[in-house]
């Protein structure tokens, strides 16, 4: 049975195995467990967050005439890079993702508990992560607004169901490493406009502190998890770690988009590579003993993605040439970028 009550065997594809119908149910067993550290962990969150509103950040309210401060928030944006401008789209689109996420954590929790609170606390609180971005571009038209309009739209439209869906350890896992990896992507994107727009920098650095919390929360969650059943917790972290579907990877010129913001330094494989090793300490993998022998092999797995991604990246970066990018988010302006 689910938190809710009914068969988690109705919710999952037909095409599963008996063995794998087990697993689940007995997994949703163990989230059932984490109830009250749940409720523990989400009261530390909310003691530790400094709520903020999309209208704060902004500013246009608070700084005199609306219409003044909204003239000079466009004046001074003109400067930011197209690079800039083409990485603030990506972390948008990937915010306005938040629908898929909804869904795919939603078919584990139940109401009436600590679990449905976080997800609903968690859904509000990413949700103004979109809002603010959407309302920083519409003001100071960075971005070409149809074409932003299309491109979420075909990106909400094509969905998102990865092979983790139905899995409630490995959507735990993915949540603590796509958290990391969103607030690492804000903050170094901020960053890089720093010198152009200080307002942005300010924006995408408050989210980006959203995303630490959020990672904080989920990653304590696996920990709790590999405690109580270690053995098939490194299974589905095996299956996730070595390489992530990154949201919005299904919007139309992603690959381009991700190019973009890896030539720019904001993120890339090596980034991606850093995030596992953290986690990789942080859950003491290393550490765990009296495994089965599934769970050892899944261990000796996880152990070993680290090298295999600096392998990845030097692949990459050894096949990488300047490249000339043209999107019409920028209204088709061509820019170069080197390797």
């Amino acid at each position: 049975m689910d938190l809710l009550g009914h068969s988690v065997s109705s919710l999952l594809p037909h095409n599963m195995t008996p063995e794998s119908h087990q697993s689940i149910d007995s997994k949703i067993e163990v989230m059932a467990d984490l109830e009250t550290t749940v409720g523990i962990l989400m009261a530390e969150h909310e003691a530790k967050r400094d709520l903020w509103w999309p209208s704060d950040l902004i500013g246009t309210e608070e700084d005199g005439d609306p219409h003044v401060a909204e003239v000079l928030l466009q004046e001074n944006a003109q400067g930011l890079s197209d690079p800039c401008r083409v990485a603030i789209a990506l972390n948008l689109i990937t915010e306005e993702g938040l629908p898929h996420f909804h869904r795919i954590l939603a078919v584990h929790f139940g109401d009436d508990t600590f679990w449905r609170q976080w997800m609903n606390l968690w859904t509000a609180e990413e949700d103004r992560h979109g809002v603010v971005l959407h309302d920083y571009c519409r003001m100071t038209r960075i971005l070409q607004a149809q074409g932003l309009d299309r491109l979420q739209f075909e990106y909400l439209r094509s969905g998102f169901h990865p092979h983790w869906d139905y899995d409630p350890y490995r959507t735990f896992v993915y949540t603590t490493l796509q958290e990391r990896a969103t607030q690492w992507s804000h903050s170094n994107t901020g960053k890089a406009c720093a010198n152009y727009e200080p307002r942005i920098h300010y924006i995408l650095g408050r989210i980006a502190g959203d995303e630490a919390r959020h990672y904080a929360f989920y990653r304590q969650v696996f920990a709790e998890i590999l405690q109580r059943d270690p053995d098939a917790a490194l299974e589905s972290a095996a299956a996730v770690m070595p390489s992530i579907e990154m949201p919005g990877t299904s919007m139309p010129d992603f690959r381009e988009y991700a190019d973009v913001v890896r030539r720019s330094g904001i993120y890339g494989p090596r980034d991606y590579q850093h995030i596992v090793k953290e986690q990789i300490k942080f859950w003491e993998i290393e550490k765990l003993s009296g495994l089965k022998p599934k769970g050892c092999a899944a261990q000796e797995q996880i152990l070993s993605i680290p090298q295999r991604l600096e392998r990845v990246a030097e692949h990459i970066e050894s096949r990488t040439k300047s490249k000339t990018f043209s999107f019409d988010l920028v209204w088709h302006r061509a820019f170069e970028m080197d390797p």
